[in-house]
């Protein structure tokens, strides 16, 4: 045989690279048979199960097996101890079924049916009084109110708080709607199916097991009615039945961990022993973290080893069920090298594993569609293409005033469902949140959801108004587009803020309360252009002829719907025309600017701005130290005197700065706004602050 290293020294350094995950290096190094005679660090069996695990870890479960047997003779091992096989095993399934390497309970799933988009993400039945949380899912509620508590967070994106506490659970009514009208046949066999788990929960199976009949009567191709009644059968003993429904429910849903969960069940109950072994492991591939099918998985092992004669008892060792588990994991690894090396009938198990398999996979695909037959399908149930109606939407179903808006009488746009169950068009519900903080419908309290002012679109509705209605969609999204590119004009109907005096450069902040205004500042944000004219009050015309353009920096939202937004100044303009929109002004303006001088008239203005300035500067140091500081913290500090007082359109910063910071009257500032003369605005303020120091020195 050759000479062996120290198996002492052996054995520690594998340790060491197992318990820094180093299983390849931890493989080289347990890679050698050890001698019966060589001494172990602690008991041997517990060397011999690190060093299996190690080989398993790296994936090479053949040689891993031997030592897993070994360990066995020498002490019988709890099934806790073998999780690492298991894990591999589960593993290699996963591999060479092509899962993804995380799908707990739903992933991998086959191509959608055409009721596939009403599927409820947490129990993967129909859904049954769909809720939608505030983060645009939507789920049964009875699936919800199982996860309540300890579970806050939405099962899909993870959001925090989507299931607060004392929140209760309202159906989302439009959607809960549509399902009774377009699905009654699954809607009535969903109800059915929740009052065949009471019965059940109260121990009545006969009755549980007549109102799920009833169900799948209405619903043949509902999974998880076949999945449940293969539960009710195994308790009431039924297994052949138990069995039927449970490999009907994995025809259906060829991915679905659950289903082969109860088949597992299922073909131990019949006492085929080693196919509920292979159902079991594949759906730990599915979702390894599936308790019941680890517990089920290591019953069989044991049930297995009760099964055999006592005279066959002593044929067999310890791991004989084990051996057959790496052996079919082989098989579906496919793995031609490792083969090599297996005895002629082993290979021959695991051909015939193999093909079981591929057979078993074939048909998956082959039924993944397949529809089970329902001798109580009316016919007025199908439509032109033979389609069962209780799965798929016919067209004329497809009414698109049932998805209409109750607030603008139009198809859902970017629909939002209340925590009440309404839902309303995104806009349409917070135009109206801008003057009641209630649902429009039921009336019922909206604070916290105008305290968050964040609105997540309810996901469902918008998938099928894409599936069922993509023309009205179409037609829908270019009225919104036309009316964003209205909005978005700064030349028409650009929406005035009727206030306070604005100037070029110089800050604005205001305090939003009015609903009008409310909506105004929003449709600002969302068009992008975050920008609109501030003018002072007129009482013929409603506002001045001239303002200023201001542009948002930020807005800061308050839980009663009030908010305060920084703005800056921009740019001057003259309104042309005085209108109206939804409740606040607007106008069609044309923009001014200075005129531009040149030669003599510049150096003459060059001389008046620096002299002004200066005259400004001596006056603002002038003031007590308590008013300066309150100027500056509404204002900041008087910018700086400009090399070129042409290079702004508007005209020098410093010159709207003194001018907001002057105690005048707003008729008297509104002039300077109009003015498209440098030379005449200096020489304006220049005559202001000779008055004020006048006025002082008195």
């Amino acid at each position: 045989m050759g000479s062996h290293p120290p198996s002492q020294l052996l054995l520690r350094l594998a340790a060491e690279a197992f318990q820094a995950q180093s299983f390849e290096l931890a493989a080289e190094r347990r890679g050698s048979p050890l001698p019966p005679d060589a001494p172990s660090l602690g008991p041997e069996w517990q060397a011999l199960l690190k060093r299996a695990d190690a080989l398993a870890s790296g994936g090479r479960l053949q040689e891993a097996f031997p030592l897993y047997q070994l360990a066995c003779r020498h002490q019988q091992l709890r099934a806790e101890q073998l999780e690492k096989l298991v894990a591999c095993l589960a593993q290699g399934i996963r591999l060479r079924e092509g899962l993804p390497a995380s799908c707990s309970g739903g992933g991998g799933l086959p191509p959608p049916r055409d009721w596939d988009l009403f599927r409820c993400r947490k129990c993967q039945g129909f859904l049954f009084e769909p809720v939608s949380l505030p983060c645009g899912h939507t789920f049964c509620k009875k699936c919800l109110e199982r996860d309540r508590p300890p579970q806050s967070h939405c099962a899909l994106c993870k959001e925090e708080g989507s299931l607060a506490a004392g929140q209760p659970l309202r159906l989302n009514v439009v959607l809960s709607n549509l399902l009774t009208k377009w699905f009654p046949g699954q809607v009535k066999a969903s109800q059915l199916r929740h009052e065949g788990n009471l019965l059940y929960k109260e121990k009545k199976l006969q009755a549980a097991l007549q109102k799920y009949n009833e169900a799948v009567g209405l619903a043949p191709n509902d999974h998880l009615l076949y999945s449940n009644r293969s539960q009710i059968n195994s308790t009431l003993k039924s297994y052949e039945d138990a069995l039927h429904d449970a490999e009907t429910a994995c025809r259906l849903q060829p991915y679905w961990s659950k289903g082969h969960l109860r088949k597992g069940q299922a073909l131990a109950n019949v006492g085929k022993i080693e196919e509920s072994l292979r159902e079991f492991l594949f759906c730990l591939a599915l979702d390894f973290g599936n308790k019941t099918a680890k517990s089920e998985a290591q019953k069989v092992n044991v049930e297995q080893k009760k099964g055999f004669p006592a005279q066959e008892e002593q044929k067999m060792t310890d791991c004989g069920s084990l051996r057959k588990s790496i052996q079919m994991i082989e098989s579906k690894k496919g793995c031609s090298d490792e083969n090599k090396h297996i005895s002629t009938p082993e290979s021959a198990l695991l051909i015939s594993e193999k093909c079981s398999l591929l057979k078993r996979k074939h048909c998956s695909e082959e039924m993944r569609n397949a529809e089970v037959p329902c001798k109580l399908m009316k016919k007025d149930t199908i439509d032109a293409k033979g389609s069962s109606a209780g799965h798929r939407v016919p067209f004329e179903f497809a009414d698109p005033s049932d998805l209409d808006c109750s607030l603008c009488m139009r198809l859902f746009y970017e629909p939002v469902t209340t925590p009440c169950g309404h839902t309303f068009c995104l806009k349409c519900l917070e135009r109206c949140l801008d003057h009641n903080p209630k649902c429009p419908l039921c009336k019922e309290g909206l604070s916290e959801c105008l305290a968050l002012r964040k609105y997540c679109k309810t996901v469902l509705m918008e998938e099928l108004i894409a599936k069922y209605l993509p023309e009205e969609l179409t037609e829908r999204r270019k009225v919104y587009e036309e009316e964003i590119a209205e909005l978005s004009n700064l030349n028409k109907n650009v929406p005035i803020f009727v206030c306070t005096m604005a100037y070029p450069t110089v800050p604005c902040p205001l305090h939003i309360f009015e609903p009008c205004y409310r909506l105004m500042i929003r449709r600002c944000m969302e068009t992008g252009t975050k920008q609109f004219g501030m003018c002072i009050g007129d009482p013929v015309k409603g506002f001045a002829d001239y303002g200023c353009i201001l542009e948002i920096r930020n807005v800061e939202f308050f839980a009663d719907g009030r908010s305060v937004v920084d703005s800056i100044g921009k740019r001057r303009f003259k309104v042309i025309e005085h209108s109206q929109r939804d409740g606040y002004n607007t106008a069609d303006i044309e923009y001014i600017e200075d005129q531009k001088v040149q030669g003599e008239d510049y150096a003459e203005l060059l001389a008046l701005h620096d002299s002004v300035y200066d005259q400004a500067y001596m006056w603002f140091n002038s003031l007590k130290q308590a008013l300066k500081s309150r100027i500056l913290s509404h204002f900041g500090p008087m910018p700086t005197k400009d090399p070129d007082p042409q290079a702004n359109p508007n005209g020098p910063a410093w010159c709207w700065w003194i001018l907001a910071v002057l105690p005048l009257e707003s008729r008297a500032q509104l002039p300077f706004l109009a003015m498209k003369s440098l030379k005449d605005r200096l020489n304006g303020i220049k005559r202001v602050l000779m008055f004020m120091s006048r006025t002082r020195s008195r």
